[in-house]
């Protein structure tokens, strides 16, 4: 009864936090992927597609696509059909999924300046306790490590038509291309001056510079849950990065990038990552190009 009666105060002063619990309608689609793995941009991308009339910036974001840490009333008040941001594993009432996936090796050193940025950790941190952690899931998180996170979708999802698959690595690399994806998906034609313009407004630049204008505003919007968190960040270490790929080749000491690939060298295959400090998984070799050719990830 006590946990009742504090579940409806918290959701009628609209300081819950949504998450796994919130109401999915048919009409939803997610935009989801493990934290630090290109949500933010893929999410300014659909909403600058989606919303071409729209001037897309972090003072408005939440409102045009919120994310699951929002309250339950604000997101029952978000107008349908919804896009929503999400970072949870597999939630099967989710009925439309695009899912972005990231090298591990490059999501450990942003989450990591992201912990930093946050305050969760010091500068002087050793990285290569932090990458044990990272792999261990500690501290531990809702949304599981990064490998029970995206096996959950990619494994479960992966020939439904609900499900898009995009790799970071190919929207940095053939921008135009993977919004066409994305524009197919959600029933958009995809016309190259709406692509065009989708992209030049989410660009790493204007939203680096966006976020300094907005950060104040955007820390204020966002849920109460984030609130806190959210207004504690350090601000001279950016939340929008460097938006690019491979950076750990130079980054990641050898010994880390090891310990990477032991623990989810058969995943990352799976998903089109080389490994280059141990051999193909055995199990993997006979899967890979099937599983890769599934998703169409070559373009």
């Amino acid at each position: 009864m006590i946990y009742g009666l504090k579940a409806t105060v918290t959701y009628l002063l609209g300081i819950d936090c949504a998450g796994r619990n919130l109401h999915v309608y048919p009409d939803d689609t997610f935009v989801v992927s493990y934290p630090r793995s290109g949500n933010t941009w893929t999410r300014f991308l659909v909403a600058n597609l989606v919303y071409p009339d729209r001037n897309v910036s972090f003072a408005n974001i939440e409102k045009l696509i919120p994310e699951t840490l929002q309250s339950n009333r604000t997101l029952k008040r978000t107008a349908r059909p919804r896009f929503i941001k999400s970072h949870e594993y597999l939630d099967l009432r989710y009925p439309r999924t695009i899912y972005i996936v990231r090298d591990p090796r490059d999501v450990v050193l942003s989450t990591y300046n992201f912990r930093r940025k946050c305050r969760d950790i010091e500068d002087d941190f050793p990285l290569g306790q932090f990458v044990d952690d990272f792999i261990a899931g500690r501290p531990v998180s809702g949304w599981g490590t990064w490998a029970e996170n995206v096996a959950s979708w990619i494994f479960a999802r992966r020939q439904n038509d609900s499900f898009l698959l995009l790799r970071y690595e190919d929207m940095i690399k053939d921008p135009a291309s993977e919004l066409a994806r994305v524009a197919i998906f959600l029933g958009i034609e995809p016309d190259p001056n709406r692509l065009r313009r989708a992209i030049e407004q989410s660009s790493a630049d204007r939203l680096r510079g966006l976020e300094k204008l907005e950060e104040k505003e955007w820390a204020a919007s966002v849920g109460f849950f984030d609130r806190a968190h959210t207004q504690g960040r350090r601000t001279d270490i950016p939340f929008v990065g460097a938006a690019k790929s491979g950076g750990w080749k130079t980054a990641l000491p050898e010994a880390c990038v090891h310990k990477i690939e032991i623990a989810w060298g058969d995943l990352m295959t799976v998903v089109g990552y080389e490994l280059v400090t141990v051999g193909v998984p055995q199990v993997m070799r006979y899967r890979a190009k099937p599983f890769l050719s599934a998703f169409d990830l070559t373009g």
